[in-house]
């Protein structure tokens, strides 16, 4: 039975209005070919949250944010790349929580345009309010996070160091809250998904739904992720480490081994943030049939692997799938030129 009580003990600061619907894309199955491709797609919209534009990290910040806050902070200190989402919903949480925040931003991705460098998302940090130092290719990003951290300190403040995409065990809460979201409405709307297709950048999300899944009682294996940052051998260690690690914060016994996940890097292209020809297509399509925006970072490229895997039977006809909706829109901004060719 599920313990509903279970992340009550965790310090949380609330982003988030409620559950976030699931919705069928009923359009798409007729543009892909109707009901005889037997496979029956459904979205969980974690694009639609009202702050900061929207979007699955901030699942990530209730948490870390809360143990900001319990831990005396005044200050976040988020690393990323210049089209992080995660940075943008982390300014737009600090202006409502009222924390100072300060964006370190590497260059992650080989695109020197000026759209790409000012627009997107690096548009909305400003706007947020975030102190953004970009970095030039080569610097560490990491190193600059603890010197800033110190000349906080040394200023009478105290700042809270939120890794790459918020990735720890902490932040990794938010989506075991998101699985036991998905367990409840699955019985409400009397619906069994067989599959659960995500993106795996940083292996958060992916750990939390994971250890969620399981504590939830039902098969963790039914999650599909694609590798959007790193090559899938690295990409599977890594996630496995961070599994583990959510379950031991849970206090709870479960472990998984690496043949326990499914991890795909046939979307993964020349890297993180570089644009594919399927990701482009897979945007287009979502768009002209549902009028629903994936980013091109993470959900375009997860939905690319979705379609292909379809197409191909690798998710078995008569399957309801559930594609968890990450958000990232404002990066299709900053791809303008990948998007409009």
């Amino acid at each position: 039975m599920l313990d509903l009580d279970l992340l009550s003990h965790f310090p949380r600061v609330r982003l988030m209005q409620g559950p976030t619907p699931i919705q069928r894309l009923s359009r798409l199955t007729q543009v892909l070919g109707g009901p005889e491709k037997g496979v029956s797609i459904w979205v969980k919209r974690d694009d639609l949250m009202e702050l900061g534009d929207g979007g699955n990290k901030l699942r990530k910040l209730e948490f870390l944010l809360g143990q900001a806050m319990a831990e005396g902070c005044d200050s976040v200190i988020v690393t990323g790349g210049v089209q992080s989402n995660f940075a943008r919903l982390a300014a737009a949480a600090c202006a409502r929580t009222g924390l100072a925040c300060e964006l370190v931003l590497a260059q992650m991705v080989p695109r020197d345009s000026e759209i790409y460098q000012g627009n997107g998302n690096v548009l909305l940090d400003r706007l947020f309010g975030a102190n953004l130092h970009v970095l030039t290719e080569g610097d560490d990003a990491g190193s600059f996070a603890h010197r800033r951290a110190s000349e906080i300190a040394a200023s009478g403040g105290k700042a809270f160091f939120a890794t790459l995409g918020g990735s720890t065990p902490v932040g990794a809460l938010g989506y075991v809250d998101c699985a036991f979201e998905i367990a409840a409405q699955s019985i409400e709307m009397g619906i069994a998904f067989q599959q659960i297709v995500i993106p795996n950048g940083s292996g958060g999300m992916h750990a939390g739904l994971v250890a969620g899944t399981a504590v939830a009682g039902k098969d963790p294996s039914r999650i599909r992720a694609y590798t959007v940052l790193s090559p899938a051998d690295v990409c599977v260690a890594a996630t496995v480490d961070k599994v583990n690690a959510v379950f031991e914060l849970l206090g709870k016994e479960d472990r998984v081994q690496a043949e326990d996940l499914t991890i795909s890097g046939t979307q993964l292209g020349r890297g993180y943030g570089m644009p594919t020809s399927d990701m482009v297509e897979a945007v287009r399509i979502v768009g002209r049939s549902e009028g629903l925006l994936l980013d091109p970072v993470y959900g375009g490229k997860a939905f690319a692997g979705l379609l292909s895997d379809i197409e191909n039977e690798v998710i078995a006809p008569g399957s309801n799938v559930l594609f968890v909706m990450t958000g990232g829109s404002p990066g299709l901004y900053a791809y303008a030129d990948a998007l409009s060719n």
